[in-house]
Parts: C-alpha cells; sequence; structure tokens
C-alpha cells in the first residue's frame, strides 16, 4: 500500500514538473517572440547609441571647412598712395636726372575678396563643460529605465502567458469533462428508450434524456469555441500563427506559497522610481551648471588667397581658446533649479505610495489565492460526493427504485462538481500567477 501510494506521489510530482517544464519552454519563447517586447528592445537598442554619443561629447571633432568667393562693387577702401609718393619720386627723377620712378595713382581697393578661397581644417575638443558630464549621466539613468521598462513588460508578459495557458488547459479539460458526461448522458437515453419499449417509463422521460443529450452536444461546442478563442490568445502572445498546437500537460497538484511571497522589494517598479530620482538629481545639477563656465579649445589648419594659388605665403594655422560663462539671465536658472527640486518631492512621495500599492497588491493577491485554494478544495469533497451520490442512484434507477428526474438530478451534479473543480484548479494556478507579479519571484533569464 505504501509502495502504491509513493509511486502514485511520483507520477503526480513528474506530471507537475514536466508540465512547468513545457510552460516554462512557452514563457522563454514569449520573452524572444513577442512583437510589444521586441519594439521595446529596439527603443533600448536606441537608448544605448544615446548613451554612446554623450559619452563622445568630451572627446575631439574635425570637420573640413572650405569657402570660395566673386566679387564685384561694394565697398572700397581709398588708399593715396599717389599723393603719398609722387612728390617723392618727382624729387629722386631730379636728382638722378631720370625717369626711373614713375608716377602712381590714388588706388580704391575692394573690401569683398575677388577669386578668393578659404580651405581649412578645424580641430576643436571642449575642455571644460559641466553640462555634457550631467547630460552624460542623464542618458546613463535614461538607459537604466528603459531596460527596467523592458523588466516590467517581461513580467506582465510571464503572468499573461502563464494564465492564457491555463485557460487553454481549463478549456480543454472542460470539453474532456462534457465528452464524458456525453457518454453517460447517451448511456442514460439509451436506458430510457429501453425500458419505454418495456412500457416501464412513458414517453416523457425519453424526451427529457433527449433533450439532456442535445444539451450537452451544444456545450460542447461552446466549449470548443472557448478552447480555440483560448489557443488563439495564447499564440497571439508568442507572436506565432493563431491557430498553432499547444501542447499540454496534466495539472494534478497545487502551488504552495512560501514566506516570501509578501515581499515587494524586487518589484521593478520600485527601481523604475530610484532611477527616476537619480535622473532628476542630474537635471537639477545640469541647471546649476550654468555656474561653472564652458571652455573649449580650437585650431584651424588651412589654406587662403586669391586665384587658387597654395603656396608658403598661404598656408595658416589658427588657435585659440574659448570661455563661455553665463553671468546674469533674470533668475531663469534659479526657476529652472526650484521647479525640478519640487520634481524630486514629488518623486519621493511617489516612492512611498507606490510601495504602499505593491504591498496591497500582494496581499490582495495572496488573499485571492487563498480563497480559490479554498474554493478548489470544497469543489473537491463536493465531487466526491457527487460522484458517490450519482452511482448510487444510477444503481437505484436501473433497479426500478429511483425517479428519472433523481437520477438526471445526480447526473447533473455529476457533471456540474467536474466542471466546477476543473475551473477552481486552473483558477487557482492563475492565482497564483497574479502573486508571482505581484511579488515579481518568477526567475527571468
Amino acid at each position: 500500500m505504501k509502495k502504491m501510494l509513493f509511486l502514485c506521489c511520483l507520477w503526480i510530482l513528474t506530471g507537475v514538473v514536466s508540465a512547468q517544464t513545457k510552460l516554462n519552454e512557452y514563457i522563454s519563447e514569449g520573452l524572444k517572440t513577442n512583437e510589444m517586447l521586441n519594439q521595446r528592445k529596439i527603443s533600448l537598442e536606441r537608448s544605448l547609441w544615446a548613451l554612446k554619443e554623450a559619452k563622445n561629447l568630451y572627446s575631439p571633432s574635425i570637420t573640413f571647412g572650405a569657402n570660395y568667393y566673386r566679387a564685384d562693387g561694394g565697398r572700397t577702401v581709398d588708399f593715396p598712395i599717389g599723393d603719398l609718393l609722387n612728390p617723392v619720386y618727382q624729387t629722386l627723377n631730379q636728382l638722378t636726372g631720370s625717369d626711373k620712378f614713375p608716377q602712381l595713382e590714388n588706388q580704391s581697393i575692394l573690401l569683398n575678396p575677388n577669386d578668393f578661397y578659404d580651405t581649412r581644417f578645424r580641430v576643436s575638443m571642449p575642455l571644460i563643460n559641466a553640462e555634457i558630464q550631467h547630460n552624460k549621466r542623464i542618458k546613463q539613468y535614461q538607459y537604466d529605465l528603459q531596460k527596467t521598462e523592458i523588466s516590467i513588460y517581461q513580467r506582465e508578459l510571464v503572468k499573461d502567458v502563464k494564465k492564457a495557458y491555463f485557460q487553454y488547459l481549463q478549456a480543454t479539460k472542460a470539453i474532456e469533462i462534457y465528452e464524458n458526461a456525453q457518454k453517460i448522458v447517451a448511456e442514460s437515453n439509451r436506458v430510457n428508450k429501453s425500458l419505454f419499449n418495456n412500457q416501464k417509463v412513458n414517453r416523457t422521460v425519453v424526451t427529457r434524456s433527449e433533450n439532456e443529450l442535445t444539451k450537452i452536444e451544444s456545450q460542447i461546442k461552446v466549449a470548443q469555441e472557448n478552447q480555440k478563442n483560448a489557443q488563439a490568445y495564447f499564440n497571439f502572445l508568442l507572436n506565432k500563427p493563431l491557430n498553432s498546437p499547444i501542447q499540454t500537460e496534466e495539472y494534478a497538484s497545487l502551488p504552495i506559497l512560501k514566506e516570501t511571497d509578501t515581499e515587494v522589494s524586487k518589484r521593478e517598479e520600485l527601481s523604475k522610481l530610484a532611477t527616476a530620482t537619480q535622473v532628476n538629481n542630474e537635471v537639477t545639477a545640469l541647471s546649476k551648471a550654468y555656474l561653472v563656465p564652458k571652455v573649449n579649445i580650437f585650431a584651424d589648419l588651412g589654406s587662403q588667397g586669391f586665384q587658387w594659388k597654395f603656396n608658403d605665403k598661404t598656408r595658416y594655422y589658427f588657435a585659440g581658446v574659448s570661455l563661455e560663462w553665463n553671468l546674469f539671465a533674470s533668475g531663469r536658472n534659479i526657476q529652472k533649479i526650484k521647479q525640478n527640486e519640487l520634481d524630486g518631492k514629488v518623486l519621493v512621495s511617489q516612492i512611498s505610495h507606490t510601495n504602499s500599492q505593491l504591498q496591497l497588491q500582494a496581499q490582495t493577491s495572496i488573499n485571492t489565492f487563498k480563497s480559490s485554494l479554498a474554493v478548489y478544495e470544497s469543489n473537491m469533497a463536493q465531487q466526491k460526493t457527487a460522484t458517490q451520490y450519482y452511482n448510487d442512484m444510477l444503481k437505484l434507477y436501473k433497479e426500478g427504485q429511483a425517479l428519472y428526474i433523481e437520477l438526471l438530478d445526480a447526473q447533473n451534479q455529476y457533471i456540474s462538481t467536474q466542471l466546477q473543480t476543473n475551473i477552481a484548479l486552473f483558477d487557482t494556478w492563475m492565482k497564483y500567477a497574479e502573486v508571482e507579479r505581484a511579488n515579481a519571484s518568477f526567475n527571468i533569464e
């Protein structure tokens, strides 16, 4: 007897482990293929590139620029070179008795350069810029927020996949119960027809049993449609064709609560708010960055000249240091700082409130699970009683010691308690999925 009991327990445990393994495989598949999750992963990748961009803002940059000018007209500068040099040249010619020194005309020089080019490579790099540092940290925290958002959605997806799987098992088991009930009702109908032919019951009994058979057939069709709906939703979560087959296993045992199921410290929502607080701190520091001057260095290496000439006279370099310091902004910087500080106070309040909400959710989910567990145990007891009642009544009816209405009542109780037990069993597993979601206890790899 003990050996048989041990083998039964082992069989039940093996079935549950196998089912859990198959369900975990489906969960792993969903975490890889779910379309909404993949969209969030794309957003995370974008945040990663934004973070890399922010990290490179302190690196030097090299740009190439070129200008070419054609000009005619416009402003000029008069240069009286003739008035300045002609008297001197005239005197020199008289002294030397020659015409070696010609007379010059006054010049009018065009300010806009004509047929002039300027090409250059510019190397620039920030030396001091507090805004860049804070912006890099903000991008890092935003990347962390994206990862947390993905973790939150993953937990929701795990819960939805589990509940959808159990709903499918629930509908599948209901079909099995109805099909077994169909056999029972069909046999009852056969017996009633035989009794009617032997004039032991009236026509009403046969009509009633035929109506019961028709009712069971319609219930099977409804259960099959429920199964199709559950199958479609489950495959939708896994991003598979809606009519893809689902492998099922027996669930003959119940989930067990653990002492840590009331803990909410692992919830990503709290981590998200903590990261949001760090973002706000960096935004506040960014608003205060105006107190620190910005210092940049740059250097130009290029060539400029007329008529595209390139030689040692046209080549040049130009280097410098720039400083920018925001000294006065009519109080706008102080106003931004105050706003960010108030946002920080709001986040502190949200953390406290969210923690209380999560604790309430965990406690409520545990209480709901316990209620579903009690319902299942009650239904199991009722099913046992209804089964015994139906067997006894069937025996009495065949012996002619009970009315058909009594057998029908026992039969309906027998079928109903099986359905209710099936619903309660998988409802218990679905409620435990809610508990796992509430305390973030499911291990997501």
